[in-house]
Order: C-alpha cells, then structure tokens, then sequence
C-alpha cells in the first residue's frame, strides 16, 4: 500500500503579537528543528479515512462526530484539503500524526500539524499546491483553535522563512543580514491563545484609546526590528525586543514566571528577550550569541525553564 510523509516546522514571534490582531505588523521566524509529521498510507476500500493522534493517544474518523478541538481540527484540516483538491471524503487513508512542537506554547504546534496534514494529502493524490494555498486552507483551521488568529502562524509555517506580517495583506519574506540564535525557554505552563486573544480584546473594547497607543508602540517596534534584522544590528534587535516585551506587560499578557526568566536571560548577557506568543505562560526567546548562550542557557535552567530549544535564524 501506498505511503506518504510530510512535515512542517514550528515557529515563535519575534515581535509584534497580540497588536498584530490589531492590524499592526509583526515578525515570525521558523523553527526548522521541531518538526510536525503526517504519514498517510492507503487502506482496504471501504475502510474510511482514520486519523490517528499518536502522541496524545487518540485515534477519529473522518465520518464521526467529536466534542474535542483537537479532533474536529484535524477532521476540518482533512474535509477542506480534499475539497480544495476535488477528491471525495469516500477516501480508505490511515493518517498518523506526530509532533516535536510542545502543544499551548506559542510555537504553532496546531498550525504546523495543519500545515503537514495538507502536504502529506496533496503529495498523496500526486498534486502540488503552493506555499500561499497551503496558508490559507491552515487559516480555516486555526480559527477553530484561535477564534479570531491573525494569520502569521499558517503563514510562517507554511513558507518556513521569517515574515514581516500585516493582516489582510501579503506576507513579505525578508533575509537577514546577519544569522542570529534565539534560546527558547519553556515555562511548562499551557498558553491558551484564544483566552488571551479574548482578554485583550475585552480590555481594548473597555479603553480603546490606551490600547490603540500600545499597539501602535508595538507596531514600531516591529518596523524597526525589521531594519534592524536586515542590517544585522543585533543589538539593537535585542533592546527592541526588551521593549516588546514591557509593553506586552502593559497589556497584561505576562506572568511571575515569564518574568523570572526575562530577568534570568539579561542579567546573564542576553542581548535581548522577551515572551513569544499569546503569553501567560508558554515560552520566553532569549536573543545570545556564542560568548552567552551557554551562561544565559543555565540561568535560564536554574530559573525555571522546562525544557530549553536553541534555534539559528538565517
């Protein structure tokens, strides 16, 4: 029987979450080192399409009903694609999911698994469909997780390049000047986006005029990070992302320990740090280079991080 494997890598913000639903832009950069899979393999005729979860140990059909976001995610990912590619759901397919992405902390874990799960299903029926396409079929199925997602995740992911982001406009897939290496520091503590996302949305509709102003800082810094990363001044990437980070504390979306660790990382030489997603939880990036990383890594450790990822940017 037939056998199909694709992949799709994770990804943080560099800056500019939250405003970003705002209409400011932001900053995503993959992270090509954890990797979601999706291996398809063809079944008896009449068996019905079976996606097997195995790393939370849960197997759906496509031709059932489930209560859980995680089931009706990957059974929206599926319907979608083989509408998009003219195939009926009367498929016989046994598709596994994998993921090295840890779930809830903001390095796109859902996005990535949706970005595999069209990969592996057009290669399987032999059709190729563009980085734009694989975006927008992954959108559909981030508003089941997000409620109302900005975008960048599917986008990030599916070109895997760092992107300066604007909703409702075309992502702009930049170089940069100068490689730079980001310390992922996991709090352990699940970052749910759309409480978040919905938290903030309430405080804007209470204080628009507050609110506008800290997107339209965040929103600077994002434009200003962008030269930076293209000129390569990684220092001044690092104080932008200080920045970032304090008015991201404005906006209430950081926590004790997220804030233990942004002290841990600068008072060890990190150029620059600050929380990488929906926050209140989730993971801190930490901007170092050859001569920190490893002093910055064990503070990072000794303060709390629960698992630690190094990634390059290039």
């Amino acid at each position: 029987m037939s056998s199909t494997l694709s992949s799709a890598a994770g990804k943080v913000i560099l800056l500019g979450e939250h405003a970003v639903v705002y209409g400011r832009p932001a900053i995503a950069v993959p992270v090509s080192d954890l990797r979601a899979t999706v291996e398809i393999t063809s079944q008896s005729p009449g068996s019905g399409v079976i996606i097997v979860a195995e790393d939370i140990g849960q197997s759906y059909r496509l031709d059932e009903d489930y209560e859980s976001d995680a089931a009706r995610a990957l059974q929206t990912t599926v319907r979608n694609t083989l509408q998009y590619l003219g195939i009926s759901e009367d498929q016989a397919l046994r598709i596994v999911v994998r993921s090295q992405i840890p779930i809830a902390r903001g390095m796109g874990s859902g996005a990535a698994v949706a970005t595999a799960l069209v990969r592996a299903l057009a290669e399987h029926y032999g059709r190729h469909l563009t980085a734009r396409a694989v975006s927008d079929l992954v959108y559909q199925t981030e508003a089941i997780f997000h409620g109302t997602p900005s975008g960048i995740d599917n986008t990030v992911i599916a070109f895997e390049k760092p992107v300066y982001f604007v909703k409702g406009q075309r992502a702009d897939i930049f170089w940069v000047g100068k490689p730079f290496t980001l310390l992922i520091a996991d709090t352990g503590i699940p970052s749910k986006t759309r409480t978040a996302v919905e938290d903030v949305r309430r405080a804007w509709l209470a204080d628009r005029p507050r609110y506008e102003a800290l997107f339209d800082e965040i929103g600077a810094t994002v434009e200003s990070g962008k030269q930076a990363i293209a000129e390569g001044k990684l220092r001044e990437l690092g104080q932008l992302m200080n920045r970032n980070h304090g008015l991201l504390r404005e906006l209430g979306v950081s926590c004790r320990e997220l804030e233990t660790l942004y002290l841990a990382a600068l008072d060890t030489g990190a150029k620059g740090a600050k929380l990488s997603g929906s926050g209140r939880g989730g993971c801190l990036i930490a901007l170092v280079d050859e001569q920190t990383q490893d002093e910055v890594a064990s503070a990072l450790r000794a303060a709390g991080a629960q698992a630690l990822i190094k990634t390059v940017v290039r």
